[in-house]
């Protein structure tokens, strides 16, 4: 397994001294073979041998100081703080959202870019004292190296370095107990107050790889919010408030979050292979509107879901090399056209095919930019916050890549599913896409001497976690979609911003929070819901403390079609008999502090007005998606 190869993975991020370990987290489980990666790992290299001048590395310039910073306060949305003029100055109405972790984060990326500028002896950018109301000291800012570092940061510095070194070799629970995955407060506040605390999560030996610890999201009075829940529109907002709080909870445990900076690659005249997930996309579209994963990557698992679930070795037993290419340059001629013949192919080609296509993407399907941040999160000690990191690096990825990595996982876990006699268990899948998905030739392979074993092991771990924990890592958690709210209801009020008065700006939008709350003690309200596409009438609904969506959606099953309603359209209305598990209908919130929200079956609509008492409810039918093969 420690076989050294010259064809590596990417460079990644070692470890800080806090999670480093002499024992990797899967060294502990004896039936863990990485036999199955280093055999991926062969295969990619004489793929790659047979097409030297396709897989020639690009280099990655190496950022000056202050660059990193500069770029990561633009993707943040911040750009404003920058003193960039064609900014609009509505983007720091996000300012009023953060947390106190997520405002130290800014301010610490802040601190690091305005000391750059004055060692390049340029005019200084805004003062951030000015912008988190610090107050000022006697000594000019420009005369201090250092800035003053934040309390909170100061108080968990001292905390870290005065912990005893543990051993965080696979960090599990009690695989045998479900746990609480807590959503509604911010994962880098949580690991704050963990930290302060100097709590040590109880670390244990795994001694079986499917052995997972079974979390559980525990639904509040609003529900649960999934990826494709929010609107497009309130969607854009996620990734910055993301990456603020990815970058907000590497810092409290110690972590350097670090980007790659995308490498330019030569274009391709190909239409399938080696084109970008946009392209294919937008010549998809053409065909098949609102698609939104690839079509030859949705023909490709549909292929492997009919013939290839049950076949044993399926992804880990490679097809012919000289057959996957011939097949590639089919599809090239023949896959639009619909000529290609898919009941011919051997499911070990398509298996071939479908990593060939990962590895073929211009750019990694995980993004060159957080490639290294996605295999950075094997060095968290602590299973709960390796989720919080990766649900958060899900919701920073562009849409196409989220959505097609989201479709490969749903078919590796039908994979795992069959592992009775496809001899693929869930660590099988994982050694054997971990190479796919961390190597890519357009980045540095580079790995300092030693640490190939442990960094293998680290990939096809966290390709473990996200293969297992998808469904949990594909929600929006709640304190962010309140982020979201908070930004739309500034945005809304037009708040006008000047440095050194968002410390009153935001007294006053707390203040204004807690008078909302005070009012919010309303035992019933009477409402309407529309149907506009299906009923000429609103339906009109009285809430209490235990009114429900599904009760709402029951009602209005029960009584479509009397009380003299004028239905508009009735077909496919009903397809369930009326089984609340299986019903067609959706309820939606639309405006106010949101763009549209389909709303969880179980979120209580009493408490839901009261945090969005301008919005109208909708009621739709549930939009289905066809795929095309």
């Amino acid at each position: 397994s420690s076989r050294n190869y010259p064809w590596k993975m990417n460079q990644l991020p070692a470890a800080s001294p806090v999670s480093e370990s002499p024992n990797s987290r899967v060294e502990a489980a004896d039936n863990w073979s990485m036999d199955s990666f280093w055999l991926e790992v062969e295969n990619i290299k004489q793929s790659a041998e047979a097409e030297q001048e396709e897989c020639s590395l690009a280099d990655v310039k190496t950022q000056e100081e202050g660059e990193a910073e500069a770029e990561w306060l633009q993707d943040a949305g911040l750009a404003e703080l920058l003193g960039d003029p064609g900014t609009d100055k509505d983007n720091l109405v996000l300012l009023s959202t953060l947390t106190r972790t997520q405002a130290a984060a800014v301010q610490r990326r802040l601190d690091t870019y305005s000391r750059s500028r004055r060692r390049k002896n340029k005019p200084p950018v805004r003062d951030v004292r000015d912008i988190f109301g610090v107050a000022a000291s006697q000594d000019t800012a420009a005369e201090k190296e250092e800035p003053s570092p934040h309390p909170l940061w100061h108080n968990l510095r001292t905390s870290n370095s005065q912990r005893k070194p543990q051993d965080y070799s696979c960090t599990v629970r009690n695989p045998a107990k479900e746990e609480v995955f807590n959503m509604d407060v911010a994962y880098s506040e949580q690991a704050a107050v963990l930290l302060k605390g100097s709590f040590l999560s109880d670390s244990r030996k795994l001694k079986d790889g499917n052995a997972l610890t079974r979390f559980k999201i525990p639904k509040g009075r609003l529900g649960v919010t999934r990826i494709g829940d929010l609107s497009a529109q309130d969607m854009k907002k996620i990734p910055t408030l993301a990456l603020i709080e990815l970058t907000a909870l590497c810092d409290i445990l110690g972590f350097e979050l670090k980007r790659n900076k995308a490498a330019k690659l030569k274009t391709t005249e190909k239409r399938l292979f080696g084109v970008p997930l946009n392209t294919l996309l937008e010549n998809d579209q053409k065909l098949l509107p609102n698609t939104k994963v690839p079509l030859l990557l949705q023909a490709l698992l549909s292929c492997l879901e009919k013939r290839g679930l049950e076949t044993e070795g399926i992804l880990r037993v490679s097809g012919s090399q000289t057959r996957i290419k011939s097949l590639e340059q089919k599809l090239e001629r023949d896959f639009y056209s619909g000529l290609f013949r898919w009941d011919e192919v051997h499911q070990n080609d398509v298996s071939g095919l479908l990593k060939r296509f990962i590895r073929e993407l211009p750019a990694p399907l995980l993004t060159a930019e957080y490639l290294p941040a996605f295999a950075a999160v094997q060095n968290i000690p602590d299973l709960k916050q390796r989720l919080q990191a990766l649900n958060l690096l899900i919701l920073i990825l562009p849409e196409p890549n989220r959505n097609t990595l989201k479709a490969l996982l749903e078919f590796l876990s039908k994979v795992v599913a069959r592992e009775n006699s496809n001899k693929m268990n869930l660590w099988n899948v994982s050694t054997v896409m971990a190479p796919n998905l961390f190597m890519h030739k357009g980045l540095p392979n580079k790995i300092p001497e030693g640490q190939e074993k442990q960094l293998a092991e680290g990939a096809a771990d966290v390709v473990r976690m996200m293969i297992h924990y998808q469904d949990l890592l594909w929600t929006v958690s709640s304190f962010l979609v309140a982020q979201v709210r908070k930004l739309n209801e500034s945005s809304s009020r037009r708040y006008q911003f000047c440095d050194r008065r968002i410390k009153n700006l935001l007294r006053k939008i707390h203040a204004d929070k807690d008078k909302g709350e005070k009012n919010q003690g309303e035992p019933s309200k009477v409402v309407k819901v529309h149907a506009s596409l299906l009923l000429k009438d609103s339906l009109e609904v009285h809430l209490n403390n235990a009114t429900r969506v599904a009760d709402v959606l029951r009602q209005f099953q029960k009584n479509l079609g009397q009380n003299g309603w004028n239905i508009v359209n009735t077909v496919n209305l009903l397809k369930c008999n009326n089984s609340m598990e299986c019903t067609n209908l959706l309820l939606y919130e639309v405006g106010g502090n949101i763009g549209e929200h389909c709303l969880d079956p179980d979120t209580y609509l009493l408490d839901l007005y009261h945090i969005n008492p301008h919005a109208e409810w909708i009621i739709k039918q549930n939009p289905s998606y066809p795929r095309m093969f």
